[in-house]
């Protein structure tokens, strides 16, 4: 049986059990998760909200797809989408730390990345993650998962999303 409920049947069982041990962590823990995305266009923020009896660890998500609504939502520079470009470690970082600042969630976990080959230039593959938390904490991460496909880059971005927010709950995913 499956954690999810909507998404059990596209999801590997492997991405399923990883997202019931970190809901279930941040559950024990009292603490809550916001997401920022750009590339996922909202999908981690819908498994995260996809597991019965965990509601209360999601705070909420932030789509933030263009560099606009990174601006106005996120409170991302424009000057820094300027000099770095949407894809990149600072803005990555800047994404968790705005949802954070915006948010009352006490872990933020950022994606911001190429999924396909949409924009000319783009490296497709190229994602950036950052996690922050309220402590005060931030881990940034990047991965280049390669032209593989637009949902699978996606599904990709799920599986290191959990990992990063696994490591700042401390618990294995």
């Amino acid at each position: 049986m499956s954690a999810t409920e909507a998404l059990a049947p596209a999801l590997p069982l492997a991405l399923d059990l990883k997202v019931l041990r970190v809901l279930q962590a941040a559950c024990d823990q009292h603490r809550t998760i916001a997401t920022a995305e750009s590339c996922t266009g909202g999908l981690l923020a819908s498994l995260l909200t996809d597991v019965p009896g965990c509601s209360q660890a999601f705070e909420r998500g932030f789509v933030a797809y263009t560099p606009a609504a990174k601006m106005e939502l996120l409170r991302v520079p424009a000057r820094m989408l300027e000099d770095e470009g949407a894809v990149s470690q600072t803005v990555a970082a800047a994404m968790a730390r705005g949802a954070l600042k915006a948010s009352d969630a006490d872990i933020t976990l950022s994606i911001t990345g190429y999924a396909d080959a949409n924009d000319a230039g783009a490296v497709v593959g190229l994602v950036h993650f950052a996690c922050a938390t309220r402590e005060g904490g931030l881990r940034t991460h990047v991965e280049f998962y390669g032209d593989r496909g637009r949902a699978a880059v996606r599904l990709a971005c799920l599986e290191t999303s959990l990992d990063l927010l696994a490591r700042a709950l401390d618990v294995r995913a």
